[in-house]
């Protein structure tokens, strides 16, 4: 290539380079957007039944349950009970965004949708005015942030961090330094738990404590389309290679197959089946259903040595699944932790509240040997390592 065509063909890949970038990043913000605008009507939606629907005596304290059953019934993924407690919270707390969703909602959705939302979107002068009131008397009349601003620059991951702090004014803080910093949620959450706020007002070089957050790389696309939340709103189906070594996958591979050729009830069920508390998201490696125990059997493997954090972990598992997957006639759900290093392997059953001998004696005859378990990550240990 001579000179000339070089510097073409630069221009060329630089076009559409900048294209690409430019595209793509039109396309994360319109995702959050419309995944934000979603969940603030969801929000809406059930503060409005709660305060004016004519059967919410009928539910009571368990709408969000029973909301979170029926839309799963529906084929939405993730809007369990913590995520609509969070969507209710939301609208609460951003009620000055309102004008922007209904802004943005005349664009996006259909005449009839558009006509059954304006009762509860366009606000009375005295609703607007109890509504600012609410906010603090420290904060100015108008919002220092426009709403705008507030759906562009921050992801509903954002919110569900933000609206954890009950004081307006800290809140205001980490939004104002969140979008000029253009953090990454995990930015944010690094901000609240180490106490910028207060660090900032007790410093008298409030910059110099700032700037320490600063110059952080943001965000890249590939990781936002990662947040299960956008996964979920997009219909994406989760993958299941999160697992810490291409060792531990194998065994998994390996151990999934071995348990379903055990013959003795085990129902594959899940793979990195994640569960979230308070935007922290956590994964257990495989989960089956026994068909004879009738309960569900969650694994958790750990190539390393067994330590007491492992238990405690899988005693969440254990907790959730009770709470939130465990169906009428069910039994508790019982946890499998496989530990393994080259000197020594653990497999270790953990049981949450069982309290009769009867079915801990049953589930020691149908569930595989200790010792066979064993044996097993010793064998696959031998093969990889």
């Amino acid at each position: 290539m001579d000179i000339v065509t070089q510097n073409n063909f630069d221009e060329l890949i630089d076009n559409v380079y900048q294209t690409h970038c430019v595209l793509q990043q039109n396309a994360q913000k319109a995702i959050n957007l419309n995944l934000t605008i979603r969940n603030w009507l969801i929000g809406c939606y059930i503060v409005e039944f709660e305060q004016n629907g004519e059967d919410r005596a009928k539910y009571g304290t368990r709408l969000l349950e029973e909301m979170a059953k029926s839309v799963k019934i529906k084929g939405i993924k993730g809007l369990d009970v913590r995520t609509l407690r969070s969507c209710r919270i939301f609208y609460n707390v951003y009620p000055q965004i309102r004008q922007t969703v209904f802004a943005e909602l005349q664009k996006k959705l259909s005449t009839s949708i558009r006509g059954s939302l304006t009762t509860e979107l366009q606000m009375t002068t005295n609703q607007e005015n109890t509504i600012r009131g609410a906010l603090t008397p420290e904060l100015p009349e108008e919002y220092p942030i426009s709403s705008k601003m507030l759906l562009s620059r921050l992801s509903f991951t954002h919110f569900v961090e933000l609206i954890s702090k009950s004081d307006p004014l800290e809140r205001l803080f980490y939004e104002v330094e969140t979008i000029k910093n253009n953090w990454s949620v995990r930015e944010l959450e690094r901000a609240m738990n180490t106490a910028l706020y207060v660090r900032t007002g007790l410093s008298k070089d409030k910059e110099a404590i700032i700037r320490k957050f600063k110059n952080q790389k943001p965000a890249q696309i590939v990781d936002i389309i990662r947040d299960p939340y956008i996964g979920e709103f997009l219909g994406l189906e989760e993958r299941t290679t999160y697992s810490e070594s291409e060792l531990e996958q194998a065994i998994l591979n390996h151990l999934q197959q071995f348990l379903i050729e055990l013959g003795t009830g085990f129902c594959f069920e899940a793979r990195q089946k994640r569960i979230t508390f308070d935007n922290t998201h956590y994964r257990i490696d495989l989960v089956f259903y026994h068909r004879i125990l009738k309960c569900h059997i969650l694994i958790d493997l750990k190539i390393g040595k067994f330590d007491h954090a492992d238990a405690g972990q899988m005693n969440v598992y254990l907790n959730y699944y009770r709470e939130n997957e465990q169906s009428d006639g069910d039994n508790p759900p019982i946890g499998l932790i496989l530990c393994g290093d080259k000197s020594e392997t653990l497999a270790k059953y953990a049981t949450s509240g069982m309290d009769t001998q009867l079915f801990v004696s049953k589930y020691l005859v149908n569930l595989p040997d200790k010792k066979m378990l064993e044996e097993f990550i010793k064998r696959e240990l031998d093969e990889f390592v």
